[in-house]
Order: structure tokens, then C-alpha cells, then sequence
């Protein structure tokens, strides 16, 4: 037993001593990069500490061989950090129940598995690059978004971990993955979205397209994505070979196979575990490629491979939607007492109340307003508050206006801001004001951009990776 040990003992020891001698990462000089100096600082100590176990002739017994075990389910070193084969299937039985529970037919396991474990290595570089700039996701804030997923589900944090189990789903695992999910995004909001400006001359270009393409502000295109990469500085070979595989992947298509079984197949996206699935997304959302792409097909219909900086994307049209934003706008004028070390609550709201009467009287109430009223934005306008969509005031402002009809005077009536007396002069149905379509096409456009910068920074940062298999892997 004890030579058995030994001889396990100084196996180990030399293949660990040959891998970290000739796998050293090579150094990188951007922001994506870790810390190479500490990296192999950590080699030539893990070398020292095996070459001295050696040595010493130290026998190894039930705690080592565990340690043992451990080393040998490593699957997957990324830069720092290793990756087990117990994560993968962990992570590969989630994706193939969440397939099941959505009715999906499930892909060829090896071609599954290759997409999860990329998936993983995504993840892993940016939770490392994510750790180093000082990101953290506690647990309270984690509790409150596994509450809010709860909530969009209808049901309780309770209900939901029992749910989750009941489906073969670790709550436990799900837990952790969602607080990595959460670090992801902030990291990528920092790097990336907070970046991203939108000018207002892209705007205006914006606005002008979708009105001579006959576009709403409010359609929105529900596409799939295909995408065979190139590498970013690809050569003519590497354009062609990515070209034919898109054109394989097209008679796939046309030959009936579904869409998102071909995308959990070959798609390079980041969409391919969900088959592809881009979602409902705005036109301004949509790269000009897309755009110009979607606004041809019909609905169930697939583009030829359309060729962009990062390879070739094939997109089809589940569904397109157009809808008209209306809002209801009310147009009010109101007279404001306010309670302070002066006036007392009661006495402001005696003061108002002989305004009132001077109002039934049949006193005009843009004088009164402009005698009485305390409020500095309308007093000079008579009160007038002008043209205003729902939920523009405060909620006990609001739920007086709305229960008067045009022309009505309400009784006064207190809010957080003092006593009022609310007049509605007139109401209208009105489609989105400039400013609310400004600022649609604003927040739209500046999430594509950063999808855009997202895709690259991902590619540049996976590049960048040293990336390690222990396991076999189909290229």
C-alpha cells in the first residue's frame, strides 16, 4: 500500500511538474489580461512544494488521496481558475432539464456539451476579470433578485425553491448561479454599457429611417440568430470556410430541421443554448445588418448568410409586432395652500376652503390662483399645469384628477405637497410625445451599441484566455 502511494505520489509529482513547465500562459499587455507574473510565481511555488514532497519521500494517505482525486477531475484550467468535470455535468444536467421543461428537442449530447463548457469558459474569464476589479453580488442583494424572479413567476421565494426541486433543479446550485449571473452583468454594465453614448444627431438619423421605411417607434421584431464566426483578423481561407459551413447550415434549414435545434448545433452566438432566440427586440435594438435584413421576411422565413466583421448570421422571423403607444393625457389647473411653522395644517385648510366658496361664486380662478397659490412652477400661469400623461403627479394628485369629469372643481384635498383645489379643464388621447420617443430610441439604440461592443469584448476576451482542456473536447 504504502509503495502503491509512492509511486501515485511521484507520478503526480512529475506530471504536474512537466504541465506547469510547459504550459505557462503567455503574457498580454490589455485591460482583459490577469496577472501572468503572479500566475507563474504560483507555478514555480506549486513545483517547489511537489519537488520537496518528492524528496522527503512523504507517505500519502486518505486526505492525499483525495487531493488526488481532485486534481484528476480537473476538466479545464482558465487562466487562474479551475473548472471540474463535476461543474460541467452539473451545469449540462441544468441546461439539458431547462430544454426538457420548454419542450425542446435536445441536440446530440457532444454537441451540447461543447456549448456548455464554452459557456463556462465565458463565464469563468469574466467572473475572474469581474473579482479583480472588486465586484461582489451579497446575499442580501441576491435574495432580493431570486425575490423578484419569484414575483415575476407569481409565486413566493418558498414556492419557488420547491418548484425548482421538484423539477430535478439544485435551488442550491441555481442560487450560486444566479449570483455569478448578477456579477457578469455588472461587470459587463461597467465595462461596457455605462461606455456607450448616444449622440443626438444618431438619434435623429434614427428616427428619420423608421420614418421613411415606414416603421413605428413601437414595432418589434421577434428573430432567431445563427452565427459561424471568423476569427477577428480572418484570412480569405478562414471567410470561405465559415461561408460553406453557413450555406450547410442554410440546407439544413431548408430541409425542414428546426431552427433552434440548428443554432444548439453550430450557432457561435451567445444565444445558442436557447436555440438561437434573440427575443421581441425594437428596431432601434437591431443592428442596421438585422434591421435591414428583418424588414424583408416574413414571418417564419430565413435570411442567405449575411456577412459582418465577426462571420456570417442567419436570422429568421418568428413574429413581428406593431403597436400604438396612446396615452391619456389630462389638461388641470390647480390652487396650492401649504401647511408650515406659519400656516398649521387646519388653518391651510380654512384658507382654501374660502377660496372654494369665491369659486362657487363664480370667481375667475386663474386671479385666484395667481393671488393665492403657492405653488411657484403654475401660480404665474393662473394655475395651469398644462398638458399631462398619467402618473405625472403624485399618486393622491392623480386619484382626484381621474375622478373628475372636464369642467369639474374638486372639494380640497390634501397631499404630501399642502391643500389643493384641482380643476380638469379638458382631456385627449394622445400617441407618444417627441420627447417619450426621443427617449425610447435613445435607451434602444444604446443597448445595441453595447451589444455590439459586448459580442467584440467577449471574442477579444476569450481570445486573450489561456485555456487549458484536461478533457477531450471535439474542435
Amino acid at each position: 500500500m504504502i509503495l502503491t502511494t509512492r509511486l501515485l505520489c511521484f507520478n503526480l509529482c512529475l506530471k504536474v511538474s512537466v504541465a506547469f513547465q510547459t504550459k505557462t500562459q503567455p503574457a498580454h499587455s490589455n485591460m482583459l489580461s490577469l496577472d501572468i507574473n503572479r500566475t507563474i510565481n504560483m507555478q514555480h511555488n506549486r513545483m517547489n512544494f511537489f519537488s520537496l514532497l518528492l524528496l522527503s519521500g512523504i507517505t500519502l494517505f486518505s486526505s492525499q488521496l483525495l487531493a488526488i482525486e481532485e486534481i484528476d477531475s480537473v476538466a479545464i484550467v482558465v487562466n487562474e481558475n479551475i473548472i471540474s468535470n463535476q461543474e460541467i455535468s452539473i451545469r449540462f444536467d441544468d441546461f439539458k432539464r431547462q430544454l426538457e421543461l420548454q419542450g425542446k428537442s435536445l441536440p446530440p449530447e457532444k454537441l451540447l456539451k461543447k456549448q456548455v463548457i464554452e459557456r463556462i469558459i465565458l463565464d469563468s474569464i469574466q467572473l475572474q476579470l469581474a473579482k479583480a476589479q472588486g465586484i461582489r453580488i451579497d446575499d442580501l442583494q441576491l435574495n432580493k433578485a431570486l425575490e423578484s424572479i419569484a414575483k415575476k413567476n407569481r409565486t413566493t421565494l418558498d414556492e419557488m425553491h420547491l418548484l425548482l426541486e421538484q423539477k430535478g433543479i439544485s435551488y442550491k446550485n441555481f442560487r450560486e448561479q444566479t449570483r455569478k449571473d448578477m456579477i457578469i452583468r455588472q461587470l459587463q454594465k461597467r465595462m461596457i454599457y455605462s461606455r456607450v453614448k448616444v449622440s443626438q444627431q444618431e438619434i435623429d438619423i434614427f428616427l428619420e429611417q423608421q420614418k421613411q421605411s415606414g416603421d413605428s417607434a413601437n414595432d418589434k421584431y421577434h428573430l432567431a440568430h445563427i452565427l459561424i464566426a471568423t476569427p477577428e483578423a480572418a484570412s480569405p481561407e478562414d471567410v470561405t470556410k465559415a461561408l460553406e459551413k453557413a450555406d450547410k447550415v442554410i440546407d439544413q434549414l431548408n430541409q425542414g430541421q428546426a431552427f433552434n435545434d440548428v443554432a444548439l448545433r453550430f450557432s457561435d452566438g451567445r444565444h445558442a443554448l436557447k436555440g438561437g432566440d434573440l427575443g421581441l427586440r425594437s428596431a432601434a435594438q437591431l443592428p442596421s445588418l438585422f434591421l435591414d435584413a428583418a424588414r424583408r421576411l416574413k414571418v417564419d422565413e430565413i435570411t442567405v448568410p449575411l456577412r459582418s466583421a465577426g462571420g456570417f448570421h442567419i436570422l429568421k422571423l418568428i413574429n413581428k409586432k406593431t403597436k400604438q403607444h396612446i396615452v391619456k393625457q389630462t389638461h388641470a389647473r390647480h390652487i396650492l395652500i401649504k401647511a408650515d411653522e406659519i400656516t398649521s395644517n387646519e388653518d391651510a385648510r380654512k384658507q382654501l376652503n374660502e377660496v372654494k366658496l369665491k369659486l362657487d361664486k363664480g370667481e375667475d380662478f386663474a386671479k385666484l390662483a395667481a393671488e393665492y397659490s403657492q405653488d411657484p412652477g403654475s401660480k404665474s400661469n393662473g394655475g395651469d399645469l398644462g398638458w399631462a400623461s398619467e402618473g405625472t403627479f403624485v399618486p393622491r394628485f392623480n386619484e382626484v384628477m381621474n375622478s373628475l369629469n372636464e369642467g369639474q372643481l374638486s372639494e380640497p384635498f390634501k397631499s404630501q405637497f399642502g391643500w389643493h383645489i384641482l380643476q380638469v379643464l379638458e382631456r385627449r388621447q394622445q400617441d407618444e410625445t417627441e420627447q417619450l420617443i426621443r427617449q425610447k430610441a435613445e435607451l434602444a439604440i444604446q443597448n445595441r451599441k453595447a451589444d455590439e461592443e459586448l459580442q467584440l469584448w467577449l471574442r477579444r476576451a476569450r481570445d486573450e484566455a489561456y485555456v487549458e482542456y484536461r478533457i477531450e473536447t471535439d474542435s
